[in-house]
């Protein structure tokens, strides 16, 4: 039997359709065998690769895998996916593997493009659904003058020297050749908001300040762009008459109706219906994911580009939880790692650099670098007018030129269209790979997380004056951490000379590539959001403030981002506020017995992320079991016991003067517990001996006088020594404080340095943390703050107490 086939080019034109477009033109026909689909068996004899589904599912491993081992041995030079994307597809396209006819026609034959051409087109449909789920309109309310001024001036320049540069060319290349250069540029100077976004996001700077200008400043742009080619598609149409524009206008119009105010409520509804806290019902899921294949086949039928509805349908879904999050979690694998390859190897088919002369190379890839300048350059200037630090300007300037699907897309369609020549098509794809492989390991080295939380002094309870406010960051994953924290800010004894100013942040984890929020509970004055937890939570802070008002200031917030981002969030606020400590939850839980309860590998990633990162001391809390009482240390009815194990090192300094802090509460007793050496101390540990000692001498004046606290020594041999105090403690004692790193080479901690491998929590503090000796005492593992601009100053100061304020 026969059936007709189309040419490549025109398979993707049939499929993409639109207006000015013929599916019925340049027809070519083939035999073939309308029964070769299902493959029988390797037993009759027959190649598996003359049937249609067989040779489906080869093409989809041999891209799939393709680009995964590019993306493996990319990943250790810091290329994002797009450049593995894009490299797998031309090394499968005609430019690699498939120049050889033999491979060709085996594994990629003329009979097999419109399945690949089917399953390319489900590819980025839900593509552009995906990254409409993604653009969170509320970006467009942060475009102030210096996210429009840059956005602006960047792509303004850059048409500026792609006009000059098209001008000089006027006299030595044909008028012909030099609009389908003057076309490329123009498409070049289009800065895409969510490729920018996505390479953001990828380069974990989405919760960052220069991640929010990234995101206003390219937003900013787009739009400026879109209403460019609108206004030039209306005023010179290609290849269409003016009633066919007005008509296509006139359907976009009728179909962004419909979605708005029948898709958009029916969104609105699922929120209602789901569960608070809860991933979207499977049905919901299913439903919307049928609307996008619906709005896509009615943009088949009015004439419309096959992805234009179905970007708009994930447009005004709500990104965030339970509906956004829910679809990128579900669809975002898929489309990247099955349906997305397909269209890169398509694109790859269709770049042949062979057939493509030099002289038109070099020619037209000096206007896309003329391009890149220019945004580089626009982007630059006026960032350095607005006094954004040189890093930023620079990296903000690269990272305008990234790219990615949606301009293959683009140049695909236009080289179809005639717009752009087939040379201009092959430049423009080899020079988006070769800009984004240079621009990204750029910024990655200039926005490096070590240098954006560095500060000038110490941030530490240890370097804070007693008589100023105290500024302490809570971080709370579910309500669970709650009693706990507020028990601990309890214990930090606010005063009228000292007040407590805690910032509480909710830390929600947002799903797939949505935009992240931080909000400001007491600023916003709204009602948490139905799919988010945090109400109770920031109630239940707000009633500790109320009922300590005159020496407690509490100031909510909420976290909605990812979690590999999300200690950028956590960092960032403590480094706006200043703020000398943050409190956050240990990833595991353990009973009293010494047993794990539960373990979230996400949590310790992001604990151990702030623990680099974090530009002031940092508090580790690990629960076991409960404490006697839940209420609140302020209860006269209760004696809280607190011990201090004092080893040595900056760690156990800071856990001193948060005990001797502690002290001051008329409901405390503390017990502070050093443990000497009963050997000569080694030479490289003198100086730090030496600071030990000055600050002991420090806490005893603080505590003179408070009979409620207990200072006691203890010489130990070694390690074994180390475990018999702490075993001795027994459960006498509610909770128990130690610095999370010692020296490596102290006898004290000989023998427990191997138990430090893979935990956040040091030698002493998983002892303490895995004991079946401790009781239900709550642990604190205490990391100072050390990492200023000034270390070496900082560090060869003797007197280092109470002399200094953030």
């Amino acid at each position: 039997m026969s059936s007709i086939v189309l040419e490549p080019n025109e398979i993707a034109a049939y499929i993409d359709g639109g207006i000015g477009h013929d599916p019925t033109k340049n027809f070519t026909t083939i035999c073939t065998f309308a029964n070769h689909i299902h493959y029988t068996s390797i037993f009759t004899g027959a190649d598996p690769l003359e049937f249609s589904i067989p040779l489906l599912f080869l093409q989809l491993g041999i891209c799939s895998g393709t680009i995964i081992l590019f993306s493996q041995l990319l990943k250790p030079l810091g290329q994002p996916l797009i450049v593995s994307q894009i490299l797998g597809g031309l090394v499968l396209g005609s430019s690699g593997l498939s120049h050889m006819e033999k491979f060709k026609e085996k594994i990629f034959p003329l009979r097999g493009f419109i399945c690949l051409d089917v399953v390319s087109a489900l590819g980025y449909i839900f593509y552009y659904f995906l990254i409409g789920v993604q653009t969170d309109i509320s970006i467009i309310k942060k475009i102030d003058m210096k996210a429009f001024g840059i956005g602006s001036c960047s792509t303004i320049l850059a048409m500026i020297l792609v006009t000059i540069y098209s001008m000089s060319l006027a006299s030595i290349v044909e008028i012909k050749k030099l609009q389908y250069i003057f076309e490329l540029g123009r498409l070049e100077t289009f800065i895409n908001f969510p490729m920018v976004a996505s390479l953001v996001y990828e380069l974990h700077l989405i919760n960052s300040e220069f991640g929010r200008i990234s995101l206003s400043t390219s937003m900013a742009s787009t739009l400026l762009s879109t209403c460019l080619t609108l206004l030039g598609n209306i005023l010179s149409p290609h290849g269409e008459t003016r009633h066919q524009v007005l008509l296509e206008i006139f359907s976009m119009v009728v179909l962004i109706l419909v979605i708005i105010f029948s898709i958009r409520l029916a969104t609105l509804w699922m929120v209602k219906r789901n569960s608070i806290g809860q991933p979207l019902k499977e049905c919901f899921v299913t439903t919307l994911l049928l609307g996008a294949l619906a709005v896509a086949f009615c943009c088949q039928a009015f004439g419309l580009r096959i992805y234009f509805a179905s970007f708009f349908l994930g447009f005004i879904i709500p990104s965030g939880p339970p509906i956004g999050s829910t679809l990128v979690d579900r669809l975002d694998f898929i489309t990247s790692w099955i349906f997305m390859p397909v269209f890169f190897a398509r694109i790859g088919l269709a770049v042949n650099i062979y057939t493509t002369k030099l002289i038109n190379f070099l020619c037209t890839a000096f206007i896309v670098f003329v391009c890149a300048l220019g945004k580089f350059l626009g982007a630059f200037t006026i960032s350095m007018y607005y006094k954004l630090p040189m890093r930023d300007a620079i990296s903000l300037g690269l990272i305008l030129n990234s790219q990615g699907a949606f301009e293959l897309i683009t140049f695909k369609k236009k080289a179809r269209e005639k717009v752009i020549n087939e040379d201009a098509f092959v430049v423009a794809c080899i020079c988006m790979l070769v800009i984004v492989a240079i621009i990204t390991p750029i910024v990655r080295y200039l926005l490096h997380p070590s240098r954006r939380y560095i500060v000038h002094k110490r941030r530490t309870v240890m370097h804070s004056k007693p008589e100023f406010d105290l500024c302490v960051l809570v971080c709370i994953h579910d309500q669970e951490d709650v009693p706990s924290a507020i028990n601990l800010l309890d214990a930090l004894n606010p005063t009228r000379r000292s007040h407590l100013v805690v910032y509480m942040l909710h830390l929600v984890e947002l799903l797939g590539r949505a935009q992240p929020k931080l909000i400001h509970h007491k600023l916003t004055k709204v009602r948490t959001s139905k799919s988010c937890s945090s109400e109770p939570i920031v109630n239940a802070f707000k009633y500790f403030g109320d009922r300590n008002s005159e020496i407690v200031v509490i100031n909510p917030f909420t976290a909605i981002s990812p979690s590999a981002t999300m200690h950028d969030d956590v960092c960032s606020l403590a480094l706006d506020k200043m703020t000398s400590l943050i409190i956050v939850p240990f990833h595991k839980r353990f009973h009293s017995n010494g047993k794990m309860s539960s373990s979230k590998y996400k949590i310790k990633m992001v604990n151990h992320n702030i623990l680099n990162n974090a530009p002031c001391s940092v508090v580790l809390v690990v629960e076991r079991g409960f404490l006697k009482v839940s209420k609140s240390i302020e209860s006269n009815l209760y004696s809280f016991q607190v011990a201090v194990v004092f080893i040595g090192g900056p760690d156990d300094r800071e856990a001193m003067f948060i005990g001797a802090r502690m002290a001051g509460h008329t409901n405390i007793n503390l017990t502070m517990i050093r443990l000497l050496e009963s050997e000569n101390v080694p030479s490289d540990d003198v100086k730090e001996r030496m600071l030990d000692d000055e600050a002991v001498v420090e806490f005893r004046k603080i505590i003179a006088g408070n009979y409620r606290v207990r200072y006691i020594e203890e010489v130990v041999k070694d390690g074994t020594g180390t475990i018999c105090i702490l075993r001795s403690m027994g459960s006498n004692f509610d909770l128990v404080m130690v610095g999370r790193q010692h020296s490596p080479r102290s006898a004290l901690v000989q023998g427990l340095v191997l138990w430090n491998e893979h935990t956040e929590l040091g030698a002493i503090g998983e002892v303490l943390a895995s004991s079946d000796f401790m009781g239900n005492a709550m642990v604190l593992v205490v990391q100072q703050h050390t990492r200023v601009a000034n270390e070496g100053q900082e560090n060869s100061q003797k007197t280092i107490f109470m002399d200094s304020n953030e």
